[in-house]
């Protein structure tokens, strides 16, 4: 298969972007693909979250802001199946290194394009934010997969984030490259809450087939996990979110032909 990138989005915080990406990229490369993770959030919780020290070795910043290639900054976590690049505070300066650089939503994706042979999935994991990191991310990706929390206010939001795809979507359309959406993933359902099943039925009557079958409820391993540096699969393998994002991986898995 010819490697697809797959950018985590929503402008939204704490809708579990990051609990997403490292749980995905770990549970498809648990399922015999080559996957790399990239940290594209100036917060660093996927880093954190497998237990990397942020400032020990070159970052997606140093990457996207000089010569170095890409390659330089692969790292393999200890706690996860998937390779990784990480970030740190520094990204958050991204723009104002880049302002006068024309080509600057697309250095990501040309850095990409070097190390495309060597994985099946490329992660990324975005801010909860439409600046230059989630555009270049978008302009970068195949695909998006957009998590969405079960709550009140949830679709709220999402309209400013599906014109921005729409604007990135008809750009690349004049290289003759597509983004389409992977699909939309109801995170942090609290199956108690009658409220919860409420929002679910919304979105699944808005958005479709673009919601995934699988939906990640909450439980205290996912939230635990990044305390040990290790992805919810290698802390508790058989704990019913490490089921949930095997049973999301296999989806993705699915859309792969």
């Amino acid at each position: 298969m010819t490697c697809k990138v797959i950018s985590i989005t929503n402008q939204k915080g704490g809708v579990g972007k990051t609990t997403t990406a490292v749980n995905l990229a770990d549970a498809l490369a648990r399922s015999n693909r080559r996957v790399l993770l990239i940290d594209m959030d100036p917060q660093a919780s996927a880093t954190l979250s497998l237990g990397l020290d942020r400032y020990s070795q070159k970052t997606i910043f140093d990457c996207l802001t000089s010569e170095l290639p890409i390659n330089a900054c692969i790292l393999k976590p200890k706690h996860a199946k998937c390779d990784m690049v990480m970030a740190n505070i520094e990204l958050s300066t991204l723009e104002q290194v880049l302002i006068d650089n024309p080509d600057k939503e697309f250095i990501l994706s040309q850095k990409l394009d070097s190390i495309k042979k060597k994985y099946d999935y490329i992660v990324l994991d975005c801010p909860p934010s439409l600046g230059l990191i989630t555009t270049s991310s978008l302009y970068a990706a195949d695909t998006i997969v957009i998590p969405v929390q079960c709550q009140f206010l949830a679709i709220d939001g999402l309209t400013q984030l599906l014109n921005t795809i729409k604007i990135v979507q008809n750009q690349k359309k004049v290289n003759h490259k597509s983004l389409l959406i992977e699909g939309i993933l109801l995170t942090m359902l609290d199956k108690r809450v009658k409220s919860s099943w409420q929002i679910v039925s919304e979105i699944k009557e808005c958005f479709g087939e673009k919601v995934f079958k699988t939906i990640i409820t909450t439980d205290v391993k996912t939230q635990v996990a990044p305390n040990y540096g290790m992805s919810v699969l290698e802390y508790s393998n058989r704990s019913q979110a490490s089921q949930q994002f095997k049973e999301l991986a296999k989806e993705v898995i699915k859309n792969e032909n």
